[in-house]
């Protein structure tokens, strides 16, 4: 296991020292926070950084990753019954264990983090722990029953959630208001304008890439400026950041098969903004 901290978070991530400062800060004093955001932008990425440079190394260990999606359950998140050789038996589900480990190491913090956190149906799979999770609601003092459990149940104080949700996915675009309220909220933008990103970039040493990325930026400026759009579907750095050397043919799948395809979905009744818009970014790489 390596360490990794501060300094580390920000060469890869591509956000500012006051950015970083921001989440731990919001992180502290919530106990709860979601990074929100348009595709591409490191979501993921940013939210199993954050928890590394906290825990102070690379390690899972204090650790746990889900994905919430519309079959996830109270039972597969708290407790429920489960099939078996001889029919069926109580199990813990991840996020009850989770906090039973934690609840044992109280000197240090635990992260657990949901991806795609607005996909599930948060009443269904939080339950109880609606209220547990607050930050002001952690601890002994506020245990309660839990259908099917033999102990009261509280979500220890050194529990921290990190969610990631998706800003333009329109079927979701609304989260639960019993879990917003629960919740601070940090946006992460596309980086194009980051220096370490700025960085990177003059690491590829390509001159495609520079005037590709000039040209996505222009894209989203008119994404942000469209009223049934806004900055919420503009397009992330992510799509350009490899440890594979950038070539045009690298650049040209990005363009064809990555881009295109959202631009697509966005402007589905404009088919021609859609191919002038792929014919000038083609043309810039």
């Amino acid at each position: 296991r390596s360490s990794y901290n501060r300094e580390q978070f920000l060469d890869e991530v591509f956000l500012t020292a006051d950015d970083y400062d921001s989440l731990v800060n919001q992180l502290i004093r919530k106990k709860n926070l979601i990074l929100q955001g348009p595709p591409g932008v490191g979501k993921t990425f940013a939210a199993i950084r954050l928890a590394y440079s906290l825990i102070g190394e690379k390690t899972s260990e204090r650790m746990c990753f889900v994905q919430f999606h519309q079959s996830y359950g109270y039972e597969d998140f708290v407790m429920g019954y489960r099939p078996n050789d001889a029919g069926f038996e109580m199990k813990d589900g991840v996020f009850y264990s989770f906090c039973k480990r934690a609840a044992a190491d109280p000197e240090n913090d635990w992260y657990f983090i949901i991806d795609e956190i607005n996909r599930g149906n948060i009443s269904k799979i939080f339950g109880e722990l609606l209220m547990l999770v607050e930050s002001d609601k952690r601890g002994k003092d506020y245990d309660v029953r839990l259908q099917g459990a033999e102990e009261p149940f509280y979500v220890p104080e050194n529990v921290c959630i990190v969610g990631m949700m998706n800003t333009a996915d329109r079927s979701i675009a609304l989260i639960d208001y019993a879990l917003r309220r629960r919740f601070a909220f940090f946006t992460l933008e596309p980086a194009f304008e980051n220096e370490s990103f700025r960085d990177y970039i003059e690491s590829k040493n390509s001159k495609s890439l520079e005037s590709l990325i000039e040209q996505v930026s222009k894209l989203n400026d008119e994404i942000a400026a469209d009223p049934l759009l806004g900055a919420g579907y503009e397009i992330g750095h992510s799509y350009f950041c490899t440890e594979d050397p950038i070539d045009a043919k690298a650049l040209r799948d990005i363009i064809l098969y990555e881009i295109r395809p959202l631009l697509s979905e966005y402007w589905v009744d404009d088919a021609t903004r859609v191919q002038e818009w792929t014919s000038r970014l083609l043309a810039a790489a």
